[in-house]
């Protein structure tokens, strides 16, 4: 004997529709929440995190930290085009499925442009929806941000399958792979296509979540080393990051002494000073005077590749090495620490090309290592300017391919950009249509709902219906103004 479930498909579709309308009812009521608060820090009513703030009323209105901004490239603007189809789609697809399990076909459908994006709408006979019940057409009406909603967790869904999907044909954290760098990069001169990043300061790094991560990290370690500027000089040390320098290199190095405020040496050499060899390998400003002075006002110019390979010392870098003194040096070696303007950087970036060579030799895994250094895989260069101007200008991605082509280097970043444009096109989506407010599906929804207040009369729950709908589109509005003065101030 057959399941009715099996012989009355439409049964199914029902009871889907009828867990959007409870997921579409929570949705609806807590934009309410939200329009309610973020009309209250406009009106300042009261205080909280206006990060937090920016962040909910962003997505509420159909922003996101992926899609705003002033920064989004062709290439985005064609993931959100496309996006926005497959979600429209999604979401006019519920709709026209809900209508049809209740026996309603569709009249006609509507495409049209929106600010440059596209849309669409599914028309239905009017007076066929105002003979269904309530019940009925409420499931109609939630199902289009039903279906957003299940688009965003087939897209979550597919995000974290992804590694294991690609795994066959590509390797996945272990490195961040170059897909393209700017011409206007700093790091245009050092990296290109296909090489593999491996540390940032000798902290490894896996994926592009972890260079994120070590950039913002970088970033706040500088800010708060301004103090650690030379008295009266715009120079600064390069915060506790040494080498570990023979006096032999020293003798042969060029010698400059400080004029004014500035301190510069020819050609490509940078300037470097002695630090003293105690507990703290970061002395404070006096005795950064007193080292300076001790070497009668002259500083040494150095080569910058000349000393990548040195033992390290200072305790500016990502370990310390042997459980030993951070700043400890040998008899016939002076630790020497980097002077840099301010706001520059001094960060040692460890590379390898090609990836798929270096991956079947080992070295890969053996950049932590002392040897590292002797590794003809790994390369290692020296990146002197502003950390944040390190990532916009080059184009990674956390796979690599298990073959030497470069053909399909760029497919798991294409769809994971995808993926990820569509996840919050899908939700913008969704929240838009569950806000209160004219011409969108939360006008209908909350119609169905005031209709329930059945100790009303008929004419009050229409007042209150306007009351509702006109309150939730001035607020709308008024947010959204916010929202793009944020946005260009």
């Amino acid at each position: 004997m057959r399941s009715s479930w099996l012989v009355n498909p439409l049964r199914c579709l029902k009871a889907w529709f009828s867990m959007g309308v409870g997921f579409s009812l929570a949705v609806l009521a807590a934009v309410t929440m939200i329009l309610l608060y973020e009309i209250g820090q406009i009106l300042c009513l009261y205080y909280s995190n206006s990060q937090m703030s920016y962040v909910m009323s962003g997505y509420l209105l159909g922003f996101s930290s992926m899609i705003s901004g002033l920064t989004i490239s062709l290439a985005d603007i064609g993931y959100l085009c496309i996006s926005s189809i497959i979600s429209v789609s999604v979401h006019e697809l519920g709709h026209a499925l809900a209508a049809a399990s209740e026996g309603i076909q569709m009249e006609y459908i509507a495409v049209f442009l929106a600010s440059l994006f596209p849309g669409a709408l599914v028309a239905f006979n009017h007076e066929l929806l105002l003979a269904l019940s309530k019940v009925s057409a409420l499931r109609i009406y939630c199902a289009g941000v039903w279906h957003n909603a299940a688009l965003c967790a087939v897209c979550a869904w597919a995000l974290f399958v992804e590694p294991l999907i690609l795994s066959p044909f590509y390797i996945h954290d272990e490195g961040p792979m170059v897909l393209d760098v700017s011409p206007t990069s700093p790091l245009s001169g050092y990296l290109s296509p296909g090489d593999v990043i491996i540390s940032l300061d000798g902290i490894r790094i896996n994926n592009l979540q972890e260079w994120s991560q070590m950039i913002a990290i970088l970033t706040e370690h500088y800010e708060n080393s301004q103090n650690h500027s030379l008295p009266g000089n715009s120079m600064k040390t390069s915060v506790g990051k040494g080498y570990c320098v023979p006096y032999s290199l020293i003798e042969e190095s060029k010698h400059i002494s400080l004029k004014g405020n500035e301190t510069s040496c020819p050609d490509e050499l940078s300037p470097f000073i002695t630090i003293q060899c105690l507990d703290q390998a970061m002395p404070d400003d006096d005795n950064l005077e007193v080292n300076h002075q001790r070497d009668g006002g002259e500083l040494h110019c150095l080569y910058a590749t000349d000393i990548l390979n040195l033992e390290k010392c200072g305790d500016g870098w990502g370990r310390i090495r042997n459980n030993r003194s951070s700043c400890l040096c040998s008899k016939d070696k002076a630790c020497f620490v980097p002077l840099l303007s301010t706001g520059v950087a001094w960060v040692e970036i460890a590379y390898s090309n090609p990836p798929l060579q270096c991956s079947q030799l080992g070295t890969m895994r053996v950049v932590d290592d002392d040897n590292s250094r002797e590794n003809p895989c790994v390369k290692t260069f020296v990146f002197v300017g502003d950390v944040n101007s390190m990532k916009p200008s080059v184009l990674l991605t956390s796979y690599q391919p298990r073959w030497s082509a470069k053909f399909g280097a760029h497919l798991p970043y294409v769809l994971e950009k995808f993926l990820m444009f569509t996840f919050n096109v899908s939700l913008a989506l969704a929240l838009l249509n569950s806000l209160p407010v004219y011409f969108l599906d939360g006008e209908a929804i909350s119609e169905v709902i005031i209709h329930y207040l059945r100790f009303l009369s008929s004419r009050r729950r229409r007042t209150i219906l306007q009351y509702f709908l006109l309150g939730g589109t001035v607020a709308s509005i008024l947010i959204i103004f916010v929202q793009v003065f944020l946005v260009l101030l």
